[in-house]
């Protein structure tokens, strides 16, 4: 499979594939730089300091339904 890495643009953006059982966070272009959170209020907080602990300043959501709300409100 080839592939090709995109110019960073943001540095301090990640994306977030929001669900109704998990929230995937990509913080960079490696896969290993994403990460797996849960969907309750304590899974939010975990999820929020680790983009606190990247400096992450700009978020963008992907999300089907209104999955996305509630973490919406805790960031």
């Amino acid at each position: 499979m080839k592939t090709q890495e995109m110019k960073i643009i943001n540095p301090q953006a990640a994306g977030i594939d929001v669900g109704s059982k998990s929230h995937y966070v990509g913080v960079g272009q490696n896969l290993n730089a994403v990460k797996e959170f849960g969907v309750y209020s304590s899974d939010h907080q975990a999820m929020i300091a680790y983009l606190n602990e990247n400096r992450i300043t700009t978020i963008a959501m992907e999300s089907t339904g209104s999955y996305w709300q509630t973490l919406f409100f805790a960031l």
